[in-house]
């Protein structure tokens, strides 16, 4: 493990890459990007209130942060970011035995962190199928595939898919989590439902 300069020091090699809607991502110096300062940077951030996801690619040395921007912004990421430079560059490097090195280069938290990402993946995967084979189930319209109900129909369905897919992080890490702290994301989302099968009967009536 590399000794660490001084948080300072640190600070002035951190630079902001890309900076969008609820997403930054920073280039970090070579020696944050090792073990175990790497894993404490992913978990201290994760400790944020907003943040719902952390990646850093040690190779690539960037560390991408994903926010909800209506429970933090910018400026508590990167004060975050600046205070677990401080921690990291005070703590004793020290010199590990041939036990700690070895506990060291276990892959096993890494294999189960892999393992968390797969079963979220499939997971998510699994209930957009889902919801894709109950919409395609239920479209008495496409009888006339051409038709502008039929067109309009397609239409309101594509959003519906675009909107789980931009919000899937934020509902299952966060609105699921604090129902009551994010009341009007699920009002809004009722609604939308409420309006989404209201078409949908009114078009069954019609056929």
């Amino acid at each position: 493990m590399t000794e660490l300069p001084s948080p300072d020091s640190l600070a002035r090699q951190v630079v902001v890459r890309y900076r969008g809607d609820g997403h930054v991502r920073f280039g970090l110096p070579a020696a944050l990007c090792e073990e175990p300062h790497a894993t404490a940077i992913e978990d201290g951030l994760r400790g944020l209130d907003g943040v719902y996801r952390v990646t850093l690619y040690r190779r690539q040395a960037k560390l991408s942060v994903f926010y909800d921007r209506h429970a933090c912004d910018l400026g508590d990421v990167a004060r975050a970011l600046h205070g677990l430079l401080g921690g990291l560059a005070g703590a004793a490097p020290g010199k590990p035995g041939v036990a700690g090195r070895l506990r060291a280069a276990d892959p096993r938290p890494w294999l189960k962190r892999q393992s968390e990402r797969a079963k979220t993946w499939l997971a998510e995967w699994r209930f957009k199928a889902r919801l894709m084979k109950d919409v395609i189930a239920y479209h008495p319209q496409m009888q006339g595939i051409f038709s502008e109900r039929a067109i309009l129909g397609f239409m309101n369905d594509l959003v519906t898919f675009y909107l789980i897919k931009v919000h899937w992080d934020l509902i299952t890490q966060k609105w699921l989590k604090s129902p009551i702290k994010y009341r009007n994301a699920w009002l809004s989302t009722f609604y939308l439902v409420f309006l989404l099968v209201r078409s949908r009967k009114q078009a069954a009536k019609k056929q």
